[in-house]
């Protein structure tokens, strides 16, 4: 398997497109209101990223038509922004990737809109929980499946369930490179990690089976029991003994301090 290595000026081009989604989704969480349509928003995100130099990776990729992934409650992922509206006690993962200077970035969020079930709130606090997990073992020598056990393990206690289907995955040049990343695994098994590997870690964490299924739009994944289910994503440069996280969360929970529509409860770990 061709894994690619990046150097360390490529990985400051990869934290620059990595940061610009965070960007992107903290401007599109200023608009998140019971009322806006997800396509709104997918113009608001597709505006922003051409005004800073860049472009929206997703759309067109593979025929996909938008610029974000908005996918609400139980969405998993890849839902297609329309004419759907956000509503009150809505569970919103945005997924949002670019491309700037010919380096990709990648990261996703959930949003929590108003007062969302004490339950559903601490299946979000647990899914961004276990995705720092995951980070902290992503470090030169170890292997793919101590990613994978470390937020299997940190989930599952808690009783909530890992998508199969759906990994996470290396990211440079191209959105989706070698390797895979499952959210689950057995240590020390999988590929082994290098100094300058650079990794999408992303969990999909449902609340109740960890079964899921297509829409008849060839996008969408939703929960087989029509269960809630989170989503957060880092891209990562694989360090010795730390790893490097190249995007970032911050500008995106200013946003959510600042806007009353969404819940702040998920504002922790990292």
């Amino acid at each position: 398997m061709m894994v690619n290595i990046y150097r360390e000026d490529e990985i400051e081009l990869l934290r620059e497109s990595s940061l610009l989604v965070g960007k992107t989704l903290a401007e599109v969480a200023k608009h998140l209101k019971p009322g806006v349509t997800t396509k709104h928003l997918d113009t608001i995100a597709e505006e922003f990223i051409m005004d800073h130099k860049a472009k929206p990776v997703f759309k067109g990729y593979f025929g996909y038509p938008a610029s974000l992934c908005i996918s609400i409650n139980e969405q998993v992922v890849h839902g297609i922004p329309g004419e759907r509206v956000v509503k009150e006690n809505d569970i919103i993962s945005i997924d949002c990737g670019t491309v700037l200077n010919g380096y990709v970035g990648d990261s996703a969020y959930t949003f929590a809109m108003g007062e969302v079930q004490d339950e559903v709130l601490n299946l979000l606090v647990a899914t961004k929980e276990s995705l720092y997990r995951g980070i902290e073992a992503a470090i030169a020598g170890n292997r793919i499946g101590d990613i994978g056990y470390a937020i299997q393990s940190y989930v599952e206690a808690k009783g909530y369930s890992v998508v199969r289907e759906l990994v996470g995955h290396g990211v440079g040049k191209k959105l989706h490179e070698k390797p895979e990343v499952p959210n689950f695994g057995r240590r020390g098994n999988g590929v082994k990690l290098k100094k300058g590997m650079v990794i999408a870690i992303e969990p999909m964490i449902n609340l109740g089976t960890y079964r899921v299924f297509q829409e008849n739009d060839g996008w969408t994944i939703r929960t087989q029991d029509l269960k809630p289910s989170a989503h957060y994503e880092h891209d990562v440069a694989i360090g010795e003994g730390k790893s490097d996280i190249l995007s970032s969360f911050e500008l995106i929970e200013n946003s959510i301090k600042m806007n009353k529509n969404i819940n702040p409860k998920t504002i922790s770990n990292g």
